[in-house]
């Protein structure tokens, strides 16, 4: 029935199968790629008629997470799967990127990868598997494609390189480096890490890129048994006329990018184009004008190559590992907790940090992980920063994906959390945009952190590397691109880090894929830049502020024994609630017994802080306390002398010489001094008043104590009467006034234990 084809290699010592022809048939191409107990399925469909609204390549990426793949019913009211998280969005941008430059410019169909993932077992990545995946269903399609390409990650943990690591190891490595490369060379990096040296980065990429070699060699085999012809496609271009009109007034768009302000740039290439458009009739070509701006693209990615080639300077008047002028500034907002500006050429990144209580923290949910996270980083990209125009629709994959970027470079940063349990939330908003606004949030934000006060370990730069490449011996390598360098050179390859080492990678590139030689160069020469700024930054700022703002919530934190969690708590979080209401602050509590107490108020958070001490400490033998009296019994008294503790006060403890009735000396409410003279099992505590009295004269030395402290029987208490004691009390362990004493019943006298009262 299927006419089924596999394949099977080695990947990192574990097979990995590659699988067509029984799933998804009326696809372009289907693989279903086997990783361990990792399955997801790829498809590749493309549109057999061109899009002509449409002036770019309409390459869409999908990964569909489903929680089926972990055993797990989703959550909300409808239960099933809805928008992608961010997770997924990630892996989405992962495969899209070393995709595109493989596909023809001019493609116009809409072109769709689309990844399922069928089963996970959190032992091999999701995302590696299906970047794998999408790769083998290109190369099987009839789409146009200089494939194959695969993907492999190597993690770096305990001065050892792993290829394909566990998640649990990628988390715990220093370095987590995850590649995209084809026969070519290297496509894609995105790397995070701890200060990583450069040579470490390097001998991961190489390592991974061997084995994705061997990962293309497979591919090219299953294509071999099972693959489709590729089809021709008609791509779109400007027609020659055009490209003539253009190529005419080459030397003054040459003239027209020189120009150092991007507004200034912008208006005098728009100038020329409107002009060129105008030359061609409106109802013969009602797309004039987005075929001349392509055009334009052309000659102007031309003269940026030639004035470096043969001048080596760049169309801004810059050498090629020049930066542009840098400004750092913070503490510029009175009421956030701490604030960064940075400014790179006509790049500009305000970044705002606000510190919360653990209960904010953020759950993380995706088929690897379902996690309480306490670092947060949002980027945000308005229209304004580019003086454009535009609707809000919602968080873009751009900004997930340059957010996560600056996550990665600044998490390995952060204080452990038992020395700063604060939840941090850091938001980086763009507010001009000429070039790598990513690497000026990663600046931004490092600036803010400190400013907040947040004990980070070193200080974060980023910059971001382009190339003019020809080939690997004809290439030159530019320090901070602006955006036209971006569009019309051949790599964005940012790059973040401390003095000491590399923090972040990202790489995006145009040409079919690039030799680690050059990656080699450009960390070199983006350590030169990353050095000079972070100088800049330090005259701002040079380490993390000593006090938090003042209107940054106060943290105190207190280790309580495990045992001690519940009463901390109180039934149904009744006591962390009264101490939230009481104390103005909020109360969070950690399975290691690990209480946290947030507030504005700091003289709220100590008391707040003082009490759970004092609920959950251990009281010492011939401590003394003024306490309050909270029960009265016919054989003494109960008396609160911590937060949730009582002891029990004997009669025959209240004073020297002999008392008839409690009352006669203590009442509900009053304060009286107790000194702690007996320790039982199960927390139960005797007190004494009398031990700090003075004797009077006269008073025998066994005053009382012959009653035995039995629970008030003993002694002269029990002559004459029946039994030798006091009517036993009701099987409800109620005394007359209505107050529990610990659910005792009365022993016979002269025998048992005292009363205590239970705990609160």
């Amino acid at each position: 029935m299927f006419d089924m084809h596999s394949v099977t290699a080695d990947f990192a010592g574990r097979p990995i199968t590659f699988e067509t022809g029984q799933l998804a048939r009326q696809a372009g191409a289907a693989v279903k790629c086997t990783y361990g107990d990792t399955v997801v399925l790829a498809t590749v469909v493309c549109d057999d008629k061109p899009n002509p609204n449409v002036d770019f390549l309409p390459l869409r990426v999908d990964f569909e997470e489903k929680m089926y793949a972990v055993g797990r019913i989703p959550g909300g009211f409808f239960k099933r799967e809805g928008r992608p998280g961010e997770d997924a969005t990630l892996i989405c941008r992962k495969i899209d990127r070393p995709v595109r430059p493989l596909v023809p410019k001019g493609l116009r169909n809409e072109l769709q990868i689309m990844v399922t993932a069928l089963s996970a077992d959190n032992e091999n990545a999701i995302d590696v598997v299906s970047m794998v995946a999408a790769g083998a269903a290109m190369h099987l399609s009839q789409v146009p494609f200089d494939g194959p390409l695969a993907a492999a990650a190597v993690a770096w943990l305990d001065d050892e390189l792993i290829l394909n690591p566990s998640f649990e190891q990628r988390q715990e490595a220093r370095m987590d480096l995850l590649i995209a490369a084809g026969s070519m060379g290297v496509l894609q990096v995105e790397l995070g890490g701890d200060e990583v040296p450069e040579d470490i980065v390097l001998q991961g990429i190489e390592m991974a890129a061997d084995a994705c070699a061997e990962l293309c060699k497979a591919m090219d085999e299953l294509r071999e048994k099972a693959g489709k012809p590729k089809k021709e496609y008609p791509l779109w271009e400007p027609v020659p006329a055009m490209f003539d009109a253009v190529e005419a007034r080459s030397d003054e768009i040459g003239e027209a990018i020189k120009a150092v302000d991007k507004a200034d740039r912008k208006a005098a290439t728009g100038v020329i184009k409107d002009e060129i458009a105008a030359t061609f009739d409106a109802d013969e070509y009602p797309d004039a004008r987005d075929m001349v701006g392509e055009a334009m693209q052309k000659v102007e990615r031309d003269e940026m190559r030639k004035r470096l080639l043969e001048e080596g300077l760049r169309v801004d008047g810059r050498a090629p590992g020049e930066l542009r002028e840098l400004f750092a500034d913070a503490g510029i907002l009175p009421r956030t907790h701490g604030s960064g500006l940075f400014n790179r050429g006509d790049t500009q990144v305000l970044a705002l940090t606000t510190l919360g209580a653990t209960r904010d923290q953020k759950l993380v949910r995706s088929l690897e992980q379902e996690e309480y996270s306490s670092f947060m980083l949002h980027y945000n990209f308005p229209p304004f920063c580019t003086g454009e125009a535009k609707a809000l629709r919602g968080t873009s994959r751009r900004e997930i994906g340059h957010g996560d970027l600056v996550s990665r470079s600044l998490e390995k940063m952060l204080p452990a959390t038992e020395d700063f349990a604060y939840t941090i939330r850091v938001v980086a908003e763009v507010l001009e945009s000429n070039g790598s606004s990513s690497m000026a949030s990663v600046c931004a934000s490092s600036l803010s952190l400190m400013d907040a006060g947040v004990p980070i370990k070193a200080a974060v730069a980023g910059i971001s590397i382009g190339l003019v490449y020809e080939d690997e011996d004809n290439y030159l390598i530019l320090t901070d691109i602006q955006g036209l360098e971006d569009a019309a050179g051949d790599m964005d390859f940012k790059v973040t880090g401390t003095s000491e080492g590399v923090n972040g990678l990202h790489l995006d590139i145009k040409v079919k894929g690039v030799p680690s030689k050059v990656l080699a160069d450009g960390l070199t020469q983006a350590k030169e830049a990353r050095l000079a700024i972070l100088e800049t930054m330090n005259a701002c700022l040079a380490s993390p502020r000593a006090e938090l703002s003042e209107y940054a919530p106060r943290m105190l934190t207190i280790q309580v024994p495990k045992a001690s969690i519940g009463m901390v708590i109180g039934p149904g979080g009744k006591n962390i609630r009264r101490l939230e209401e009481t104390y103005e602050c909020k109360v969070d509590i950690e399975d290691d017994g690990l209480v946290m107490i947030f507030g504005e108020n700091a003289e709220g958070c100590e008391q707040a802080r003082q009490e759970i001490s004092d609920l959950t400490r251990e009281i010492e033998m011939g401590e003394v306390f003024t306490g309050e009296v909270v029960t009265i019994t016919d054989f003494g008294a109960f008396v609160q002398v911590l937060p949730g503790r009582d002891g029990l006060l004997h009669i025959s403890d209240l004073e020297h010489g002999r008392t008839e009735n409690v009352e006669d000396v203590v009442k509900l409410g009053d304060k009286v001094k107790v000194k702690v003279i007996d320790l039982e099992a199960g927390g139960k505590i005797k007190l004494s008043r009398k031990a700090l009295l003075d004797r009077p004269e006269g008073t025998p030395e066994d005053d009382g104590g012959s009653r035995g402290r039995s629970g008030g029987r003993g002694g002269d208490r029990g002559r004459g009467r029946s039994g030798g004691g006091r009517k036993p009390r009701s099987d409800s362990g109620k005394s007359d006034s209505g107050k529990s004493d610990g659910g005792d019943s009365a022993p016979s006298a002269g025998t048992g234990s005292p009363y205590f009262r239970d705990k609160k």
